[in-house]
């Protein structure tokens, strides 16, 4: 079988499962709306990964950046998912899932690295807009873990940071492996458990599985987002999906992309 073929297939059994509808929501911040339809976490995570698989690709869709979007938003927001990531200018959220306007809630901060402000405006996002998805994205080449590796004192607030990541290096230290590319990943997966312990409103809501909060890396050199953590296999039929939803209106190859073409064949 060629390797088109493989692509099709996967895209009519993305189809006949249901979650074609998922990808449709993308289309427009109303119809993607965690709270307004009902999305689950799943398939939030699966609106993300086709964005990715997207991105990657680079046959990007770049869905509710036009003017007719930017008019819908001024009434509100629905968001179906927040990314908690780094502030480095490589890593932003809405190019890396190829969203728009009003489909994503994003928190950033040096190495994710949470304060009361920061776990505030996480907890507006599933507490007013009622997203199911939390995603605690580090990336390659972290500075601020990198800071923390390195070790001593940091001037001013950084120093902040930097203790606050320590811990993530020290676990580390223990593993086989890059120390540096270790914490990056035991950080992001102790951001993504600090959470998910947080109460009232975090906890509370992962305790009655309106939310899942999920830990991943995104990786500079291949633009690819990875899931970290136990709960990461939830989520294995995402990417293969994902990446057989080549964009119809980007793509030379005609197949389903549910963003940019709801009914294509």
């Amino acid at each position: 079988m060629s390797s088109k073929g493989f692509v099709l297939i996967l895209a009519l059994v993305f189809l006949v499962s249901g979650t074609y509808a998922i990808g449709a929501l993308g289309a427009n911040v109303s119809h993607g709306s965690a709270s307004g339809t009902g999305v689950t976490a799943e398939q939030a995570m699966q609106m993300l990964m086709e964005g990715n698989a997207r991105f990657v690709s680079g046959y990007v869709c770049h869905p509710n950046q036009l003017d007719e979007q930017r008019a819908k938003a001024v009434s509100g927001q629905e968001p179906f998912a927040t990314i908690v990531s780094c502030s480095d200018s490589r890593v932003p959220p809405e190019i890396i899932f190829d969203q728009g306007i009003g489909n994503l809630f994003v928190v950033r901060t040096a190495g994710e690295v949470m304060d009361n402000a920061t776990i505030g405006t996480i907890e507006y996002s599933v507490e007013h807009f009622h997203v199911p998805l939390v995603v605690v994205m580090g990336h390659d080449d972290c500075g601020a873990v990198k800071a923390a590796v390195e070790g001593g004192t940091a001037p001013g607030q950084i120093n902040y940071i930097v203790n606050a990541i320590k811990p993530a290096v020290d676990t580390a230290k223990g593993m086989r492996g890059d120390v540096l590319s270790n914490a990056i990943n035991v950080n992001a997966k102790d951001v993504a458990a600090q959470l998910q312990a947080t109460h009232p409103i975090l906890s509370e809501h992962v305790k009655e599985g309106k939310l899942q909060i999920v830990a991943a890396r995104y990786h500079l050199d291949t633009g690819a987002v990875e899931l970290l953590g136990n709960n990461a296999h939830n989520y294995e039929g995402a990417r293969a999906v994902a990446c057989a939803s080549t964009c119809v209106r980007c793509s030379p190859t005609p197949a389903l992309c549910s963003v940019c073409s709801p009914t294509a064949p």
